[in-house]
């Protein structure tokens, strides 16, 4: 191969590098465009609704202070139960497995329902959960945001723990360590900060889905403490003030979603921090 060729190659070269990086740039810009949109839309709109009154009236008379309890009840139970299940399956397959078959549909079975549409957990929940009974219930919501939360939890546990040196493993055999022990004072010591992030993502990935509580927990205008009913929720109250021909209920449901936009993005925030820490 002469001189000529390999210069007119390294040309072509540089010409598709620079052609891709061009119009890589020019998407991320594209993309970052409609994301400050969407974010300077909800923080002028929302702030045009925003009062006390949001977080002290109940929705029955314009405000969210039942949604805002409502959502941390439902938010609340779905982490008692999928936190819990979450980090035991991802120790198991990480820690426990042995049968590499099983381990890999686990994590097959895990990725599915992950990239599962949410409006089909809500419909599972509602088969599962509501229809039997002829009632919404909290309980119902709690359950399908559990079984969001669980795969991500799953995901992130066996990803965390696979990252940690055998050799820390190894050394705490040999100084006399049950497989317990290490696993409970050396592995999820050293693996704690990756833990801990898959836990906040999954809770502000559930925070935030609105169509697996309209086929479960359903709303309610007033203030409900009885999870075996009809549970208010944020995203719910939200959905249903857009929807109705009255300008004031219309800015209160963007208020509504400025400041869940602020706990979600928060959350992520704190997530992102605790990754790189």
């Amino acid at each position: 191969m002469n001189k000529q060729t390999l210069q007119k190659m390294a040309r072509k070269r540089v010409m598709i590098d620079n052609l891709v990086k061009f119009v890589s740039i020019t998407f991320t810009v594209f993309g970052l465009c409609f994301l400050f949109w969407i974010i300077a839309t909800v923080i002028v709109k929302g702030m045009a609704g925003f009062s006390l009154s949001l977080f002290t009236d109940v929705s029955a008379f314009g405000g969210l202070g039942n949604a805002f309890l409502g959502q941390l009840q439902l938010v609340g139970v779905a982490c008692i139960v999928g936190i819990p299940v979450g980090l035991l399956a991802g120790t198991y397959i990480s820690e426990y497995g042995t049968n590499q078959k099983t381990l890999n549909f686990i994590r097959n079975i895990s990725d599915i329902m992950m990239s599962t549409p949410s409006i089909v957990i809500g419909a599972f929940a509602y088969a599962l959960l509501v229809r039997p009974f002829n009632s919404y219930s909290g309980w119902a919501g709690s359950f399908a945001l559990a079984i969001m939360m669980i795969p991500v939890i799953l995901k992130t546990t066996d990803d965390m723990l696979a990252l940690v040196p055998k050799t820390l493993r190894e050394a705490s055999f040999a100084l006399g360590a049950t497989k317990f022990k290490c696993i409970t004072s050396v592995v999820f010591r050293a693996a704690k900060n990756g833990l801990l992030t898959g836990v906040i993502l999954s809770i502000a990935r559930v925070a935030g889905e609105t169509a697996p509580l309209l086929f479960t927990s359903s709303n309610s205008n007033f203030f409900s403490f009885d999870m075996s009913s009809a549970v208010p929720s944020l995203t719910v109250s939200i959905y249903d003030f857009s929807q109705l021909p009255d300008e004031s209920l219309n800015a209160v449901a963007w208020a509504g979603a400025l400041v869940l936009a602020v706990f979600v993005l928060g959350v992520n925030i704190l997530g992102r921090f605790l990754i790189r820490k």
